[in-house]
């Protein structure tokens, strides 16, 4: 009968909040989720304004559900929710560039 082998994987944590970027490495169980590996890695103690419930994630650049199992080598990224809408911001932008040409 063989040994079980250890199914442990490496990812990271990357939050760019407003005073800089975390990362945490963090070794977890194969099948682990993004909610798991937030939960055991302590980020949300150390950037308390990280919100589950609010801020979306994903992996490398695509949105991903909190319930996704990682993969070894995954780069879970919790992204901050938008200052404002990048429509309003634009037509903003273009009533402010047409009031300054007349």
């Amino acid at each position: 009968m063989a040994a079980i082998q250890n199914s442990d994987i490496e990812i990271e944590l990357v939050y760019a909040g407003t005073t800089g970027i975390t990362r945490i490495p963090l070794r977890v169980e194969a099948g682990t989720t993004i909610r798991e590996a937030m939960d055991r890695s302590g980020i949300l103690t150390q950037c308390p304004e990280i919100r589950p419930d609010v801020n979306r994630v994903g992996i490398f650049s695509r949105l991903r559900d909190m319930d996704t199992p990682l993969a070894a080598g995954d780069r879970v990224e919790i992204y901050r929710p938008l200052r404002a809408d990048p429509k309003e911001a634009r037509r903003q932008r273009a009533r402010q560039q047409q009031t300054g040409k007349r």
